[in-house]
């Protein structure tokens, strides 16, 4: 009798909680905090004029004058047809990146590299447009030879152009320092005639 009464003890189940047979809870698979926006692309948004030959060019105050002003009529009779590049200029030690970017300007569809140690001169001081920011750059060509192109490019304002020289003359310096650290130039080679041509009007 009392082992058929522990049988039924033992055997008889329990109901189990009510609360373990509850529906699930919507889980919320969108997350709550915001989208973290693309990082935006460093450097100065500009419009690139384009580059002429500066063969011949000897590098003194007021050397790309005539170049900018070349360049800047091609762009002028352009604009009424052609919507304007945009572009965005980024200027580091060793190398500047000039990204040219889709008409809407949210992406780079092209880049151009220029070596800090191959500008040979730069300079914001414009008198067709003070919001231009030009540097001469010695291109290597296939075959070996180089030439020396004037580039150009149009920036939001005046100040926006010097501090892209000012950026470029901290670029050519640091680029210098490093290359003579390493032993990769003499010291020499950065002569004080160098240096100048990087000091261009940066406020």
């Amino acid at each position: 009798m009392i082992k058929s009464k522990l049988n039924v003890l033992t055997l008889r189940k329990e109901p189990l909680p009510a609360v373990i047979f509850h529906e699930p809870e919507a889980i919320e698979l969108c997350t709550t905090t915001p989208l973290m926006k693309p990082r935006p692309q460093a450097g100065c948004k500009v419009t690139y004029l384009g580059k002429i030959s500066a063969t011949g060019v000897q590098f003194s105050s007021g050397c790309t004058e005539q170049l900018v002003i070349e360049l800047w009529k091609k762009h002028s009779l352009a604009r009424a047809d052609v919507f304007p590049s945009n572009a965005i200029l980024e200027i580091r030690p060793f190398q500047v990146r000039l990204h040219h970017q889709d008409l809407k300007g949210e992406a780079t569809v092209r880049m151009d590299t220029f070596q800090v140690a191959r500008i040979a001169y730069c300079t914001a001081d414009h008198n067709v447009s003070p919001n231009i920011f030009a540097w001469v750059y010695r291109e290597i060509n296939d075959d070996l030879t180089f030439q020396m192109d004037c580039h150009a490019v149009e920036c939001e304002s005046k100040i926006e152009a010097k501090k892209l020289a000012h950026a470029m003359m901290v670029a050519f310096k640091k680029t210098f320092q490093s290359m003579k650290s390493d032993g990769r130039i003499h010291k020499e080679s950065f002569s004080e005639e160098t240096s100048q041509g990087f000091e261009s009007d940066d406020g």
